[in-house]
Parts: C-alpha cells; structure tokens; sequence
C-alpha cells in the first residue's frame, strides 16, 4: 500500500520541485513588494536610520518579515540544490 503525507499527492519529485519553484517565485515578489513598502514608509517619515528611535514602527516591523522570509527562501533554495544533487548522484 502507498501512504501519502496528508497533503502530499502522487504527483512524486517533478510535481515537488515545481511546487518549491513557485513558492520560491511568490516569496521573491513578496520580498520586493516589502522593499518598496518599507522605502515608501522611510520616504514618508523622512527616517532612513534604523537606529534612530523615530524610525517608523511599521517599517521595523516589515524589515523583520523581509529578513524572515529571505531566510526562508535561502532554505528552500538550499532544499532544491540538495535534491537535485542527490538525483544527480543517483543518475
């Protein structure tokens, strides 16, 4: 009998892959639509420095899922060379 993790279908690695690709794409967007919204709230504020204790909150705050989410690409991207390395070495 084939068990599948509960959200994992069939569609084995190919269908994998393209799933992290995509993830991968989305979070990039996302990213830059982070820059552009903590360089528009820097802009408004007329604060660049981040040390500066009247840098708005909303731009600290999206600095942090900036750098949250550039963690999470670094470790999928990491993810998809490992894979595919390993289908390399068992090519």
């Amino acid at each position: 009998m084939n068990m599948h993790h509960r959200f994992e279908t069939a569609r084995g690695h190919d269908g994998r892959e393209s799933t992290i690709s995509k993830m991968l794409s989305d979070l990039v967007l996302v990213c830059q639509q982070i820059e552009a919204d903590i360089a528009t709230e820097e802009a408004r504020a007329g604060i660049r420095d981040r040390s500066d204790a009247r840098y708005p909150i909303l731009a600290r705050s999206l600095n942090e899922r900036y750098a949250n989410l550039k963690g999470t690409i670094a470790t999928l991207e990491k993810r998809v060379t490992e894979r595919s390395q390993l289908v390399t070495d068992a090519a």
